[in-house]
């Protein structure tokens, strides 16, 4: 997998996100982490390069009951996501709510800074191989210059094989965290259940 497949652009405005698809809850949550749900950070000594971190800053209107989507963000090309949070959210929702947010950072700071080294070290690849050729960085015509798809396939190959293990790590990751979301959606969606049977019984007992 490349960094940069890690999302397409986007324009426009955010857009609102009917808010089905809520938060959830805890437990589980210690099982793949030590402090507040949190799961392995990227690794330091991997981190050369680091780009801004945080998501979108994008405010959605005060009074909207929805979760929101942005537009991708320009270092990791993926969407922001701004969840919506109700007055009379639960304990559980707030702990699936807070996960999401932190795997979405999470998730953010991984693909921005991979992208950056992605973009960098491609860079150094063309002006190693251009020089190498006794060419300069600009045509006769003043274009940018450029290698041939061959030339290029070397340091795709070469960047796929010296990230293998951090991708590797990057994925497993991955799966834990969803798999965590996951457990505590279906948390949330019994006790929502739960819930309505015991105000339904509670009209029923009026």
């Amino acid at each position: 997998m490349l960094p940069c497949a890690a999302g397409a652009r986007g324009r426009g405005d955010m857009v609102a996100l009917r808010a089905g698809k809520k938060t959830l809850l805890p437990r589980l949550c210690r099982a793949f982490a030590c402090r507040g749900c949190q799961l392995a950070p990227e690794r330091g000594a991997e981190r050369r390069d680091t780009a801004p971190s945080g998501v979108s800053r994008f405010c959605p209107p005060r009074k909207s009951c929805h979760d929101w989507i942005g537009p991708p963000d320009k270092y990791s090309n993926l969407r922001p996501v701004h969840f919506y949070i109700p007055e009379n959210e639960s304990p559980l929702e707030q702990k699936l709510r807070k996960l999401r947010q932190e795997t979405q950072e999470w998730n953010q700071q991984f693909w921005a800074n991979q992208n950056l080294t992605f973009s960098k070290e491609k860079e150094e690849f063309i002006h190693s191989r251009l020089k190498t050729k006794g060419l300069g960085l600009r045509t006769e015509s003043g274009q940018k210059a450029t290698l041939n798809a061959e030339e290029m396939a070397d340091f795709y190959k070469e960047f796929l094989s010296k990230n293998f293990q951090k991708h590797m790590y990057y994925n497993r990751d991955w799966y834990k965290r969803n798999f965590a979301i996951t457990f505590f959606m279906g948390k949330v969606a019994l006790e929502r259940i739960w819930n309505k049977l015991k105000q339904k019984q509670k009209k029923r007992s009026n």
